[in-house]
């Protein structure tokens, strides 16, 4: 038997984001999201979902929107005006060689989050993990926090293929989405083809509708929609169950 987690990301990113993975969450597959406790929007998408069947963890943020910290306190992941450094310049830095994240810093900050987490939801991350940039020192620095307070850490970069929850081995699916032809179920049905039946296996995804701010900020657009499609067919739920695939959230794995 195959044992999966699909997750969802971005709770926060903005309104039309939460209203796509509040409707994956309710008529669709998904058990666990992850939240974005810095993002104005945060507050909004955890109230839309905190009745229905779904884990929350923390989506730990430092790429999008104004930090939990004072700006002045965490000077390696701001501009000049307060806000993130992009994920680009992560990703540039990280091309030549460079980590711009000082790990002092992201504690502070993951940190800061994490009682915004708890502030907004009312309770403890179900897992705590990163969005996604290139950086190993932010990933230190999480684990140094999730140490501190006994958290749930779930490493996972985007390019791990064995990561780790709770310091037991998880296996990370592919992730295509950034594809401009990119197919859901496709990926999904290759995501079960090679998924390791040893450990669970977890597939990322990024459900959401697109607003203004989405296109604005984000490089991800239009195939959010399409997964939100995706995880509401009930063709891929009968795919599933044909396939011998339990779903499974966060806490189903602890």
């Amino acid at each position: 038997m195959i044992e999966l987690v699909i997750r969802a990301d971005d709770i926060g990113y903005s309104e039309a984001v939460n209203y796509g993975i509040e409707k994956s969450i309710r008529y669709g597959l998904i058990r666990s999201a992850g939240v974005m406790p810095n993002m104005p929007y945060a507050e909004h998408g955890v109230r839309l979902v905190e009745n229905l069947n779904v884990c929350l963890g923390q989506h730990t943020n430092i790429c999008l929107g104004k930090p939990c910290c004072d700006p002045k306190d965490i000077p390696s992941l701001v501009d000049e005006n307060g806000e993130f450094l992009a994920s680009s310049a992560y990703r540039n830095a990280y091309a030549q060689g460079k980590d711009l994240v000082d790990i002092e810093d992201a504690v502070r900050e993951a940190e800061a989050q994490y009682f915004r987490f708890k502030e907004i939801t009312g309770k403890e991350p179900a897992y705590f993990e990163a969005h996604a940039i290139s950086s190993e020192n932010l990933w230190k620095a999480l684990k140094n926090v999730a140490e501190k307070y006994s958290l749930p850490f779930n490493y996972m970069t985007p390019d791990t293929k064995i990561g780790s929850f709770c310091d037991k081995p998880v296996a990370a699916c592919i992730m295509e989405s950034m594809k401009p032809d990119y197919e859901p179920f496709e990926t999904l049905k290759k995501a079960v083809k090679n998924a390791r039946e040893d450990m669970p296996n977890i597939f990322v995804c990024h459900p959401g509708y697109v607003d203004d701010y989405l296109l604005k900020h984000s490089s991800l657009t239009l195939n959010r929609t399409k997964e939100v499609a995706m995880l509401c067919d009930p063709e891929v739920r009968e795919y599933l169950n044909k396939h011998d695939v339990k779903l499974l959230s966060y806490e189903e794995i602890r």
